[in-house]
């Protein structure tokens, strides 16, 4: 199961922006980013996974999106925001229980047991979400409701966690077995920490069956609790965590310790996360699901938190602590890109959208930001093909971590001078641009502003690149001198 997913509220972050953010870890995927342009868009859709067929509407706009370069995999657009500066990411894996796929199996592509049978489709999955829901909706509810109305027609084969964000409201959706969905509202002051586990630890029918301020689900989802006898809760607090989810040996070891480095890094003051006395710990099942934080949260936070390698802690593989490696960390390899999904609603129309991509482990990386109002993508970001080069940056950041991480010690201080550079450089190209076309009102600068990025971050990665490589070679095996 990969992913790890972070959503912050509007009164949670530094400049009240929301923001959408994961880490996509799925079998060293090469990755790129591009704008799809409605022409572009299919209007008769074929999934790859599950040979499911059916039409899409006739009116796409624009999104940004960062496909998978072999396109017999499917296209797994995995993150994107769309010209009406609705963002969205797709997916977390997530967990359930056998009562739960019992009562609603997943709809799995079944092929044909004998000649003559025939072959019967599955339903959606990660691979489609963002390219059958992102370039028809035009704010995050409207993203929970189009996709909820399609895991009810179509059903999916994996259970999965989506976020959509606008500029005022964030939402998450979880996938219940094979036909059901719920989706909460994340609270303005608040942030939520996801790893591949069912996370919503609250739900409130009355609302979602009401007002729907907060909450939404499926029609039938309270009918099929009462029917499967599903709720097993002793206050009458219902909890889908408890109730849809899963508490296994499997999650203590790859999932609740994510969430108690993401606990530990929001909420330093307010729990004891170590010790005896300790609150929570690595394997803790209730560790809390939304919060506000101690603190406004940053892109740099957001980006260190999935980059994170258990440091500070005994767990950390790089360490030397006998614990180290226990846990899945939050950053691992096998990452195919991590995208943050900033919008932005104090400034105008078209400046609102900010998708920060990087690719690879994010520990050896840093994000670009990217105006997702252009019409194209720097060739830096877009020109990626299945050969190694370290002409775009895909390659650049395998390349560099796959150099690194032998030598992490010898090597962390460039990289970590890489990352603290290119984060300040962003922000500053950010900012003079910004200023620059809101004043003009010339928002045609957008294509320029994200080459500018995309040029410094060339440059600073060639840079990087170079100490590391000639750090890597004084360590290889054959080094030899004759006289000592």
């Amino acid at each position: 199961m990969p992913c790890t997913t972070i959503l912050a509220g509007k009164k949670a972050t530094y400049d009240g922006s929301t923001m959408i953010a994961r880490n996509e870890d799925y079998y060293y995927h090469v990755k790129k980013m591009a704008v799809i342009l409605p022409e572009q868009q299919p209007r008769h859709y074929k999934t790859m996974t599950s040979h499911l067929e059916f039409d899409l509407p006739d009116d796409p706009m624009q999104y940004t999106a960062c496909p998978n370069i072999i396109k017999e995999e499917g296209v797994w657009y995995g993150s994107g925001i769309n010209a009406c500066n609705v963002g969205m990411t797709a997916t977390e894996t997530i967990t359930s229980n056998a009562l739960v796929l019992g009562a609603d199996p997943l709809v799995q592509l079944q092929k044909p047991e004998k000649e003559g049978d025939a072959e019967i489709p599955g339903g959606i999955g990660e691979e489609d979400f963002v390219c059958i829901v992102l370039p028809y909706v035009h704010t995050a509810r409207e993203g929970v409701l189009r996709l909820g109305s399609l895991l009810e027609k179509y059903g999916t084969y994996e259970m999965n966690g989506i976020g959509f964000n606008d500029e005022n409201e964030v939402w998450w959706l979880e996938t219940i077995g094979g036909h059901h969905w719920m989706a909460r509202k994340v609270k303005d002051e608040n942030i939520v920490i996801m790893p591949n586990q069912l996370g919503i630890d609250y739900f409130d029918f009355n609302d979602a069956f009401g007002a729907q301020k907060e909450y939404l689900c499926s029609a039938d989802l309270k009918e099929f609790v009462e029917k499967n006898h599903l709720d097993r809760s002793t206050d009458g607090r219902f909890s889908p965590r408890i109730v849809f989810g899963s508490r296994d040996d499997t999650d203590h070891a790859y999932n609740t310790p994510r969430s108690w480095f993401m606990g530990r890094y929001f909420l330093p003051t307010r729990y004891c996360w170590e010790g005896e006395h300790a609150d929570f710990t690595p394997e803790s099942d209730n560790i809390p699901w939304t919060f506000a934080p101690e603190r406004k949260v940053t892109v740099e936070d957001i980006k260190y938190v999935l980059s994170s390698h258990m440091q500070g802690t005994p767990f950390d593989p790089y360490g030397k602590d006998e614990q180290r490696g226990k846990y899945r960390s939050i950053a691992v390899s096998t990452t195919g890109h991590t995208a943050i999904l900033q919008i932005r609603g104090y400034m105008p129309e078209a400046l609102k959208g900010i998708q920060w991509v990087c690719f690879g482990a994010a520990i050896y990386n840093n994000v670009i930001p990217v105006y997702t109002s252009a019409g194209r993508v720097p060739e830096y970001l877009n020109n990626v093909t299945s050969d190694v080069s370290t002409g775009n940056y895909y390659w650049s950041c395998r390349i560099l971590a796959a150099m690194a991480d032998p030598h992490f010690a010898l090597c962390i201080e460039d990289i970590e001078s890489f990352q603290k550079h290119t984060a300040a450089e962003s922000h500053r190209l950010l900012n003079l641009y910004d200023e620059k076309m809101a004043s003009a009102g010339d928002f045609t600068l957008c294509d320029e502003a994200n080459e500018k990025i995309c040029d410094m971050f060339r440059k600073k990665m060639t840079e990087v690149l170079n100490k590391v490589i000639l750090t890597a070679s004084k360590q290889m095996k054959d080094n030899f001198h004759r006289y000592g």
